[in-house]
């Protein structure tokens, strides 16, 4: 059984994802920290960098954001084509331009946001992509009657000039669902539109992003969240409200539990403070390490206490099968993203570093980030990419 577990205690808002009680997802938000991924704002330019090929866009925040050429051009299947990265900036934008951008990485100490002028509009069933006509499906829908289904739909319907993601959650959805969905996202996006004209640009944002908790349900639509729990009326109020705007969720209970600490009652502080820890041990006796760096994420693999029943490469795969497991779960767990590398225990047969490739796509197919596993380099390193959920972490 899923959970959503909202906690509020002092400034730092708690939202935790349970299965049977076992903590799957956390984030944290603190009561003064703008998250502002997601948002749209009408930028102006303020500064344009011609050897970098890239931009200081104003968007009303504290830092300057920063754009690269290749997120102000018309987005492309870089599938069938590359960007043209050789033309000038400076033929492209100007000072003082004003362009409708999209933060896609929020500000940290050192550096502002990144944005893109090549927005993206979540929804249920789909993400639609103004200004472009490229449609791309989940890799998750494997079934190819259906995904040619799905495919003439969304071209027959989409207005002109408009692409889209279709989502996992699309899959065996009524054509009346899919039509109705991309109705809904596409008037948001034209009230986006209407309100880029009516704005004095004093107030430079024009759309708010998803708080995490919608999110997390229209994420997680087709697999049964039973309940969701709060002690903070305001957001029990905001979370009746999202429910009643979306008929696919009305099933899902909302229950407000006022003056209680959620995070005790249902023991996930003593699962949070694990997340604290350099070691992480595997119940064979082996144990992992994460380390984060501010270029990659390293993470080792060893045997610890175990030392195997019958011959070394069996030991190893043992160890290796459960580190694969548990690795997948902490990165969904600590919200792990960017560039990182598994160091597993040598394995000299293929056959041993392929069951390990496969059982970690396995696993990661439950995480709902973006994941990409490149495979073992020649040094036999691990290395794959994760997309973060919330990347206010950074």
């Amino acid at each position: 059984m899923l959970e959503i577990i909202v906690n509020k205690q002092n400034n730092i808002k708690t939202i935790a994802l349970t299965e049977n009680g076992k903590l799957i997802e956390v984030y944290e938000e603190e009561k003064n920290l703008n998250r502002n991924e997601g948002n749209i704002y009408v930028g102006k330019v303020k500064d344009i960098l011609q050897g970098m090929q890239s931009a200081f866009v104003d968007i009303g925040t504290e830092k300057n954001s920063f754009i690269h050429l290749k997120d102000i051009l018309p987005k492309v299947d870089e599938k069938e084509e590359k960007v043209e990265l050789n033309t000038d900036i400076k033929s492209v934008i100007k000072v003082n331009d004003n362009l409708i951008v999209q933060v896609k990485k929020d500000s940290n100490e050192q550096k502002g946001a990144r944005v893109s002028t090549h927005i993206s509009l979540p929804s249920i069933y789909m993400v639609l992509m103004p200004n472009t006509d490229i449609i791309t499906i989940s890799q998750k829908i494997e079934d190819q009657n259906e995904r040619q289904r799905l495919l003439k739909i969304f071209k027959e319907n989409l207005p002109k000039g408009n692409g889209a993601v279709i989502r996992t959650s699309a899959k065996n959805k009524s054509k009346e669902q899919l039509v109705n969905d991309i109705k809904n996202v596409y008037s948001k996006w034209e009230k986006i539109l209407n309100k880029c004209k009516e704005t004095d640009l004093k107030d430079r944002l024009i759309y708010k992003s998803e708080s995490i908790i919608s999110k997390m349900i229209i994420d997680l639509i087709d697999k049964k969240i039973a309940n969701i729990i709060t002690n903070d009326k305001q957001e029990y109020e905001e979370i009746l409200s999202f429910k009643s705007e979306n008929e696919c969720i009305k099933d899902i209970k909302v229950e407000l539990r006022e003056n209680s600490n959620l995070l005790d009652m249902y023991d996930i502080q003593n699962q949070i403070d694990k997340l604290k820890n350099r070691k992480v041990w595997l119940n064979c006796g082996g144990f992992i390490t994460i380390d984060k760096t501010e270029a990659l994420t390293a993470i080792d693999v060893n045997t610890g206490k175990y030392v195997g029943k019958k011959d070394l490469e069996e030991t190893i795969y043992k160890v290796n099968e459960e580190a694969t497991i548990e690795i997948a779960k902490q990165l969904r767990l600590r919200d792990i993203g960017g560039i990182i590398i598994i160091d597993y225990i040598d394995m000299k047969k293929e056959e041993s570093k392929q069951k390990i490739i496969n059982l970690l796509k396995e696993k990661l197919s439950e995480d709902r980030a973006k994941t990409q596993i490149e495979g073992f380099t020649k040094l036999d390193l691990m290395e794959l990419t994760r997309k973060h959920i919330c990347s206010h972490k950074d």
